[in-house]
């Protein structure tokens, strides 16, 4: 058992909250007459002014009112009762994830007469603790961004930094990877209309594309990041929750088009540039349409975007010299004399470096047997992606939406030695359905089905034209060289290593079948929340590494003597196929204690199935009574050893106090019990895949 705890304060606080979906928001707030009473039986309806989608709530005796699951965007509500004038307030533009507070006041008078009230609506809500961080549809669009990534813009939120370690590498990581509060990158979730968007590295499950950025700005209305004790609907991971919510059509036409370019023609020479500048040239082009096919009942919206690239790279290469490939190397006074013991049928794996064309690298000033090579070759990048969203108002009690969403692309990365490249294709899809039910005045049902779908293959791709004679496994291309370096890499090392990278020819697929049902009871002073959600995870793949094989050689004098140091190599990669179904089930009730005293307390527990083998080939190191690990793994369907594993979160509770009740909270307290239970921990963590 594994227990953690936290306590944390805020004052003053700056955020706000979620009343029911990770997608919607909500309204509350208090209807009273001009002598500050309550007026209770007062008819509160909230009208969306994009889609003129309307819902209406009864006032309790204390006057209070409370509409959950709204779209976001502007809205307006209209309260009334007879014998006075009709209330309508205006300018509250809902944010995801956000309950904004809209209190009024109605006049004796008569129901025709009506009192408009134009004001925002406090940003903040009172109602809970959790933390979070708005970046809003504003920012998202009209902030300059190099490459359109939105995802950049999660760092806006204090406590989050870019984990710039694996986003600067679109090899072995596909999206901007970040780390928030001091968490691991793979703890975070990233949600699409309240889906599980998920990446496909098996390093990192951020999403993204071949391009190392996030498209879609245009589809994109606005994002929330959830941190610390959030409310017992989240879950899955203990990290942050990204809330992402894509734009919808209106009864108002909106649209755009664009192209963005950038190329090399005013650069300046770079160091290693050799005087000229290498040719860049990148595009990106699209538009968005939405609008309605019919007026206040059924919506379209659409998004396509483009990304293109060439971008020829600045490379410096440290390769064997003219005289090292006849199999001379330089002795202690710098002679070049052959090389004791020569391997002749080595000096044709001299061909895996390119020809030098610098200067001798001099140690001493002496030679070394190695020059410089500066090369440009060409990162190009192909890479499409779209949305689409249909919204449908199908009666006054039920609202339905589909979206899907796509990215797809390819690219070829150039590695150190420029003879060889990496082809990446990528392919990442969302789908999902919601459809929420008004029960009654005060019970609201939303469903939500989702699939989420990313893929990836990672080849060996050849920029020069290799003999077939030069490959370690028949049948395939060249594999990787190493001269003085490590064993697990074909990084950096005293001669720039040759061949492709040690996990070319892998391809993983992962499938994501999410169902969560919600109901929201706002009942007196009580707003409970209860829920069940299930995933079931398919995960197919071959990713074993070094199926082209990987020589190391201790330094170019073994080499040419065909003197080993290691030699790794898969040569029959299995394909695995991998199952789980995860699910959970949680309740949380909001308890308005006072008008500026709010308690919330929830629990969560969840489960899982455990990490499951098809052909029942998953393998697993056990120790033995003295906790030495035995040399014979354990093979069957699961990887856990007992396949039982249970996980727990929960109980949580918060506090948020609003001492002048004007909406603005000034201190927040929450306490949050974290804690996971797994009937046998033997099995080995780290050599499970981040889901």
């Amino acid at each position: 058992m594994v227990l953690v705890c936290s306590v944390w304060m805020l004052s003053p606080a700056v955020y706000e909250n979620s009343a029911s979906a990770q997608v919607t928001a909500a309204i509350s707030g208090r209807v009273q007459d001009a002598t500050g009473a309550a007026v209770g039986g007062a008819t509160v309806t909230v009208k969306s002014l994009e889609t003129g989608a309307a819902r209406a709530v009864t006032t309790d005796d204390a006057g209070n009112f409370r509409v959950l699951s709204l779209s976001v965007g502007p809205q307006e509500v209209k309260a009334e009762k007879t014998g006075f004038k009709t209330a309508v307030r205006v300018g509250i533009n809902l944010a995801v994830g956000q309950e904004a507070v809209a209190n009024l006041q109605l006049e004796v008078g008569e129901l025709i007469q009506q009192v408009t009230i134009s004001a925002d609506a406090p940003l903040i809500n009172i109602t809970t603790a959790r933390v979070s961080g708005l970046v809003g549809e504003r920012e998202v669009k009209d902030l300059p961004l190099n490459g359109r990534s939105f995802d950049n813009l999660i760092t806006l939120n204090p406590g989050a930094i870019n984990y710039g370690l694996k986003s600067a590498n679109t090899s072995t990581s596909n999206g901007n990877t970040f780390s928030v509060a001091g968490r691991r990158p793979l703890e975070n979730l990233v949600l699409l209309n309240g889906v599980e968007y998920t990446g496909t590295s098996q390093l990192a499950i951020t999403p993204g594309g071949v391009s190392g950025d996030l498209l879609g700005i245009d589809a994109v209305r606005e994002f929330n990041v959830l941190t610390d004790s959030y409310n017992a609907e989240y879950g899955k991971r203990a990290g942050a929750q990204v809330s992402v919510v894509t734009q919808s059509g209106s009864n108002a036409v909106h649209g755009s088009l664009f192209e963005f370019l950038r190329n090399s023609a005013l650069d300046e020479p770079g160091l290693f540039d050799q005087g000229t500048v290498p040719p860049f040239r990148r595009n990106q082009f699209g538009g968005s349409l939405g609008g309605p096919l019919k007026k206040d009942r059924l919506f379209l919206f659409g998004n396509y975007e483009g990304f293109r690239q060439s971008l020829a790279v600045s490379n410096v290469s440290i390769v064997p010299d003219e005289q090292a490939r006849l199999g001379l190397l330089p002795n202690a006074s710098g002679a070049y004399t052959p090389v004791a013991n020569l391997n002749q049928a080595m000096l044709k794996y001299l061909a895996l470096w390119p020809d030098p064309n610098g200067p001798e690298l001099l140690v001493g000033g002496l030679p070394t047997g190695t020059k410089k090579a500066f090369y440009n070759p060409k990162n190009t990048i192909r890479e499409d992606f779209g949305t689409v969203r249909a919204d449908y108002n199908l009666r006054e009690r039920d609202s339905l939406s589909a979206t899907y969403t796509v990215d797809d692309g390819t690219s070829l990365i150039p590695l150190a030695d420029p003879l060889f490249g990496s082809g990446l294709q990528l392919r990442n899809q969302v789908a999902s359905l919601q459809e929420s039910h008004v029960i009654s005045p005060r019970i609201l049902n939303t469903f939500r089905a989702g699939f989420s779908r990313a893929g990836f293959n990672y080849d060996s791709f050849l920029l020069s034209p290799f003999a077939p004679n030069l490959a370690f496994v028949t049948g395939l291309g060249p594999g990787g060289v190493v001269i003085g370096g490590g064993v697990t890499t074909t990084g950096a090392a005293a001669i720039t290593s040759a061949g492709p990278n040690n996990a070319a020819n892998v391809w993983n697929r992962r499938n994501l079948f999410s169902f969560t049902d919600t109901v929201s009871i706002s009942k007196g002073i009580h707003q409970i929340s209860a829920g069940v959600w299930l995933q079931r995870l398919q995960d197919n793949e071959n990713t074993a590494s070094r199926q082209l094989g990987q020589a190391t050689f201790a330094s170019l004098t073994t080499f040419l003597q065909g003197t080993l140091t290691n030699f790794q190599v898969v040569p029959t990669a299995s394909e695995l196929g991998w199952r789980s179904l995860f699910g959970a089930w949680y309740v949380d009730d909001t308890i308005r204690l006072r008008r500026n005293l709010t308690l919330q307390a929830g629990i969560r527990h969840e489960f899982t199935t455990g990490w499951n083998e098809v052909s029942g080939r998953a393998a697993n190191y056990i120790p033995d009574a003295n906790g030495i690990l035995l040399t014979a793994p354990r093979v069957g369907n699961s990887a856990f050893t007992e396949n039982n594993a249970k996980r727990l979160f929960g109980p949580r509770v918060a506090l948020a106090w609003d001492p002048f009740g004007n909406g603005n909270t000034a201190v927040r307290a929450g306490f949050g019990v974290y804690y996971t239970l797994i009937d046998d921990l033997s099995f080995l963590l780290n050599s499970l895949p981040p889901y």
